[in-house]
Parts: structure tokens; C-alpha cells; sequence
């Protein structure tokens, strides 16, 4: 707010200088007059955000002198339909809090309260062992996710808009990295493997940058989120709540004028995981944020009315409206986010009819996970009984069970006589080796359930070491993998697209950007504002209004990171191109043909650059023959021998430039003997790959 003091400390002076008639009206004083103007335009602008925050709704901003859309018997409806939306998900609630223990490696637990155990069976119960397989697979599975970390690139759909895509393709990635979304898309895809669903939120935060407001992505919890019951698309839902937990002391501090919010507990219960830490919420109050779809009739032509769904917003907390988009002029008409979406975003794992969240892994697993437990459980039982004596003793067998029970006791008294049966020693059975087999065989259902095979993790058969087959067996047996990230890459498409819109709606003022080019010396800086992206003016055509047009783009997602044996593939490639003769300017035409079959990353950069090496050479050739037959003339008048000099420097370069092939490197991929053990292993890796 420090532009908006200046500005009252310099305007009056300004006035009286415009009012003295001494002074005059110079151009000077015009531009420090208009520069004025300006700069109270932006602190207003930034007021008005500041002001149509919900958080700084306190302050009755937008609200007061218009007559209230949304009122207590509103908010007394929405709690009805919130406490049916939270009926209608209760079974997916605890499934949510179950398949966390699960992650947690406390099944027992779980498995304890569905079989209703009681008394010291439920202790021993709770004490049992349990492996990590469940958990090793998660593990690999989160691995391949964050291997193949996604990033947009903006493409235009009107030849007008490639400069405004190029600078989005900069900018886009800096607003990512500042909202830390690396960490929320950790976060989500954790969730995503546990519970079925990553679900992001997609807001616009006017607290950020000083006020000025940026957008802001998070990761949201589905114990605090309620929809309508039935729907696949969260989109399709009539109502959205997201309720927030919030204690008494924070909401005084942030509404200190409204002391009715606070209470004892929370009005709106919510879930809770089951912590280790003792949470209490009491003095605590739920915070709502109630979306909602509305339709409104829309004018497109003179005449033509048609209607499109706009999305409004409340925060209310104990029955109190703290902020309605409704009430507000500036989105009473247009919606609170112009885009007409709600700002959340699902990323589904495997999709269920009937709900927008899906199933996970751990639902997958755990049933076989519960079977290894309980196997393991009992092996480990039978081997400890075995190898510990156990000893049978006569009441009247008169020997001191203390001093026998310990085993540092060198001498056991007795009474009386010891007879052959006073003390007989048991020795449990071993379990035949059958039941070790069926362990073996869940625990290997369990890998090809998942998918999280030993080559997955590294582990390949003998006689495979070179990365390009490493790659391919990896490649094969990571179809369910590569699924699962087509996924997350199409719900990544819907946040780029909704930071774009956000973009567009709020982007009014110039702000700048460091771009970090492909090397960490090189770096840009960016400015960029909302005009390149709303909608364009078409101008009139014999005095017809052409209407506007907005600015579309399309998300192409790629990975930006890779696993390390993708990297050394492609770097084999690159090896096996340069010895094949590629890059050489004489065969470029066949290098060209060839890699017109061939689909690989970074393909048409290599295109590039062999047809830039072909038209450098072929000019380079032109200019040689120019020259020679300026030799030739220069041989003829001076008798000089010029012409056969460049002639033998000319096939010397040649002769260089073909020695690729004339070696005979290209007869055998890398350059290496028949029957080498990269040749061993390709062959190896395509034989186990291939479809029997």
C-alpha cells in the first residue's frame, strides 16, 4: 500500500500547482498529473482484491449497501445438504481411515475390530508381526510416478497466439515452482495410491505477493470435502463443501468484530484419521466453503438468448455469512470464478461407477496382504515353539520347577525318587514345507497384482546388463505404470488449464518472471499481464460489429524427468546414430527416410540438426565449385596449379566425412563383434519381452 500513500502526499501539492495561476498548465505537470491518476487506478484495483478476499471480508467490503442474495435460512438449507452429502460418503470415509492404517503397517489393528476380538486374544493379536510387502510396492509404484514428474507446453490454436503461448510455456512453470506444486504433486500421488483418487485445489489466493494475488494449488483432503452422492465427475455435482477446521483463537484474530462465530465444538463434524497424537477440537469451529452452480441467461446475438452455469462461493461459519459471492456486485452477475469450474481437480486411480474418487492399491493388496501376514504369523509361531523346549512335570514328581526353569542353574534339587516319567520333554512338529510354498505363492500374487515385478526394481536374469535392455524389459513391465501417469498427466492438463483461466480473470496488472533457460547460466526475465489473453476486439466489416474472439490454447504434457536407465538408453541411441553414419552430411537424405519410421523422444530436434548439416553442406559444395572454376581461371592466366590443390583438398574432406561407413562400424550396431554381450543382451531382452 505504499504507492497509494505517496499518492495522497503528492496530490495535493500537485493541485495546488495546477490551481496557481503562476504555474500554468505545462506538459510537465499534465504527465506527473496523469502518472498520479495511474497510480491511484492500481491501488484501487489492488484494494478491491484485497477487499473481495474471504478472509478479509470482515470488513463488510462489497456487502453493505446491497441487499443480501444469501441470508442464515440459506446457510440453515446448505447444512441440511451438507449432513446428506456426508451420509451419502460415509462408507468411503472410513475406507479412507482404514487403508491408511494399512499404509501405516497397523492392519492388525483393523483386522482386529472387524473380527471383534476381545480380551488377551486381541492383545496377542495386536503384537503379531508384519511385512513390508504392501508397502514395497506402494513404495516403487510412488517411485515411477515422480520418475515421469510432468510439464506443459502451451500450444496455440490461432496462428495469432504463438507469442502469447511461448511466453505461457515460460511462465507457467514459474507459477508451479512458486506454489512448491513438485511437493503437492508428492503429496496427491501418495493419496492417489492409498485412497484412489489425488484430488488438488486450483484457488485464487488475493493475500499473495503483497496483495496483488496469485494463484495458489494445494492438495485436499477428502475427509473435508462433501459432494452429491451418485456422480463420477466432481463437476457434475449440484453442491461442493469444504469445511476447515479452524480454532476460536485464529477466528477472533481474523474477525474480530464477530464474536457470535465462536463455539465450544465444531457444528459440522468431520473425520479424522486415527493419530498418534491426542487432537482436540474443542474450542474449535468449522469453517465452510460452500460452492454452487447457478445458471443464467446469457444475450450471445441480438435477440438470442441462451444460458450458461456460472459457479458462486460462500464462506459461513457457525450459521454466519463471512462472505457471499452473491451479495457482492462484482460477481453477483459473472460468478466468483469465471470459468465456471469448481477449483478442484480429481486425478482417479481405478475409477468405480458411482463415485468421482475410485479405488487404490492398498484396496487391491491388502486382502492378499492380510494372507501373507497371517502365513508368516504362523510359520514364525511354529518355528519358535520348535526350537524352544517345553517339559511335561508330575505333581508328585517332587522336582524344583524354578531352579529347571532356569537355565544358569548348574544343579536341580528334587525329592524323593526321579522316575523315568517325572519329566518328559515336547518337541513341537514342523510344518511341512507346503506351507512355505503357499507363502511364496501370495507373496508373488501380490507382486503381479500390483505389478511391482523384480525387474521393476532392478533385478534382472542373468546375462542382461546393458541399459538399453535393462530399458526394455522395464519398459515391458511398466504398461500399468505408464497408465497411471497418462491419468495424473490429463487431471495436470485441468490445472494448467485452470491456472490459464485464473490467469485470465485476475492477471489486470504487469508482473515479471525469472526464466531459467536449459542451463542454469542461462536466465530471461518475462512481463506478462491478462491483455495478450482475453478476449480479442475482430473489429466491424461494413459497419457489423465482428464480435471478439478468446485466445484457446491447448496443454501438451510431457515428463520432465526420467529414470536413469532411460537416459543411458538414449544415449545409447545417439551413439548408435553417430556410428551408423548419421550425422553425416553426405547421408543425410538416407538418415532422414530412416528416421521417418522410427518414435523416440527429442526425434525431431535430431531431424533438425541432420538437415541443417545437409543444407550446410550442400552449399558449402556450391561454393567449392564456384571456386574452382575461379581457379581454373586464375591457373589459365597465371600458370599457376590452384585448381588441383583444391581439387585434393576437397576429396580429402570427403573421404573423412564418409569414413564412418568405409570402416565398417555400420554393419554392426555400437560398432561391436557379432555375438558381444550388448548384441547377447538385446536379443535377450527382446526374447523375454516379446508376446508368447
Amino acid at each position: 500500500m505504499a504507492n497509494k500513500k505517496k499518492n495522497q502526499n503528492e496530490q495535493p501539492m500537485q493541485q495546488n500547482q495546477m490551481n496557481d495561476p503562476s504555474q500554468g498548465i505545462t506538459i510537465d505537470n499534465l504527465q506527473k498529473l496523469q502518472a498520479i491518476q495511474e497510480m491511484e487506478q492500481m491501488s484501487e484495483k489492488r484494494d478491491q482484491m484485497l477487499a473481495h478476499n474471504p478472509d478479509h471480508m470482515r470488513y463488510g467490503v462489497g456487502q453493505g449497501d446491497v441487499q443480501a442474495v444469501i441470508t442464515k435460512e440459506h446457510i440453515h438449507k446448505a447444512n441440511e445438504i451438507l449432513q446428506k452429502y456426508k451420509d451419502g460418503k460415509a462408507n468411503l470415509e472410513r475406507r479412507v481411515i482404514d487403508n491408511e492404517q494399512w499404509w501405516k503397517m497397523r492392519h492388525w489393528e483393523q483386522i482386529a475390530k472387524g473380527e471383534e476380538l476381545e480380551g488377551d486374544y486381541k492383545a496377542r493379536n495386536l503384537k503379531k508381526a508384519t511385512s513390508a510387502w504392501l508397502f514395497n510396492s506402494m513404495v516403487n509404484k510412488h517411485a515411477d510416478i515422480m520418475d515421469n514428474y510432468p510439464e506443459a507446453s502451451i500450444l496455440p490454436r490461432e496462428r495469432s497466439d504463438e507469442q502469447t503461448a511461448k511466453v505461457l510455456t515460460s511462465v507457467i512453470p514459474v507459477i508451479l515452482e512458486q506454489n512448491e506444486f513438485e511437493q503437492t504433486y508428492d503429496s496427491c500421488a501418495w493419496y492417489k495410491l492409498k485412497t484412489g483418487v489425488g484430488p488438488y485445489g486450483v484457488f485464487w489466493n488475493s493475500q499473495k505477493n503483497n496483495g496483488m494475488g496469485d494463484v495458489e494449488i494445494k492438495k485436499v483432503d477428502l475427509l473435508n470435502m462433501f459432494w452429491e452422492p451418485g456422480i463420477m465427475d466432481i463437476q457434475e455435482s449440484e453442491n461442493i463443501f469444504h469445511v476447515n477446521i479452524v480454532s476460536n483463537n485464529k477466528l477472533k484474530q481474523a474477525y474480530p468484530d464477530r464474536d457470535f462465530l465462536v463455539s465450544n465444538a465444531p457444528t459440522v463434524q468431520v473425520e479424522k484419521y486415527i493419530y498418534d497424537d491426542t487432537v482436540d477440537t474443542t474450542d474449535m469451529s468449522a469453517v465452510v466453503d460452500w460452492y454452487y452452480k447457478v445458471d443464467v441467461p446469457v444475450e450471445t446475438l441480438p435477440g438470442v438468448q441462451t444460458s450458461r452455469t456460472i459457479v458462486h462461493y460462500c464462506k459461513y461459519c457457525n450459521g454466519e455469512v463471512l462472505y457471499a459471492s452473491e451479495n457482492d456486485p462484482q460477481y453477483k452477475d459473472k460468478g466468483y470464478y469465471e470459468h465456471g469450474l469448481y477449483p478442484f481437480v480429481f486425478d482417479v486411480l481405478f475409477p468405480e461407477e458411482g463415485t468421482p474418487c475410485g479405488f487404490g492399491y492398498i484396496d487391491v493388496m491388502k486382502n492378499c496382504q492380510e494372507y501373507i501376514d497371517r502365513l508368516s504369523n504362523t510359520i514364525l509361531e511354529n518355528a519358535i515353539v520348535s526350537s524352544k523346549q517345553r517339559a511335561v512335570i508330575r505333581d508328585d514328581g517332587s522336582v524344583n520347577e524354578e531352579e529347571f526353569a532356569d537355565i544358569e542353574n548348574n544343579i536341580i534339587h528334587t525329592t524323593g525318587n526321579l522316575g523315568e516319567d517325572s519329566i518328559r520333554f515336547l518337541q513341537a512338529a514342523p510344518l511341512n514345507g507346503t506351507y512355505v510354498t503357499v507363502l511364496n505363492n501370495k507373496i508373488n500374487e501380490l507382486k503381479e497384482t500390483s505389478g511391482n515385478r523384480d525387474v521393476n526394481q532392478g533385478s534382472t536374469s542373468s546375462g542382461v546388463t546393458a541399459a538399453s535392455a535393462i530399458a526394455a524389459l522395464q519398459e515391458a513391465g511398466s504398461k500399468g505404470s505408464r497408465d497411471i501417469n497418462k491419468a495424473s498427466y490429463r487431471a495436470f492438463t485441468k490445472i494448467v488449464n485452470m491456472v490459464i483461466e485464473l490467469m485470465r480473470q485476475f492477471y489486470e496488472e504487469p508482473r515479471y518472471f525469472r526464466i531459467t533457460g536449459d542451463t542454469s547460466t542461462t536466465i530471461d526475465y518475462a512481463e506478462f499481464d491478462n491483455r495478450s489473453i482475453m478476449p480479442q476486439s475482430q473489429g466491424n466489416d461494413f459497419g457489423i460489429d465482428l464480435g471478439s474472439r478468446l485466445p484457446i490454447f491447448d496443454v501438451n504434457v510431457v515428463p520432465a524427468k526420467k529414470s536413469a536407465y532411460s537416459k543411458m538408453s538414449e544415449n545409447e541411441l545417439a551413439i548408435q546414430f553417430y556410428n551408423l553414419g548419421f550425422f553425416a552430411p553426405n547421408n543425410a537424405d538416407q538418415s532422414l527416410a530412416c528416421l521417418s519410421m522410427m518414435e523416440f523422444d527429442g526425434k525431431q530436434a535430431v531431424i533438425d540438426k541432420i538437415s541443417q548439416n545437409q543444407t550446410m553442406f550442400q552449399t558449402i559444395q556450391a561454393l567449392q565449385q564456384q571456386m574452382m572454376q575461379l581457379a581454373a581461371v586464375v591457373d589459365h592466366d597465371h600458370g599457376t596449379n590452384m585448381a588441383e590443390q583444391m581439387m585434393a583438398a576437397t576429396q580429402g574432406t570427403q573421404a573423412q566425412m564418409s569414413g564412418v561407413q568405409a570402416n565398417g562400424k555400420a554393419t554392426n550396431v555400437g560398432g561391436e563383434s557379432k555375438g558381444s554381450q550388448a548384441e547377447k543382451a538385446t536379443a535377450n531382452a527382446q526374447n523375454v519381452a516379446a508376446p508368447k
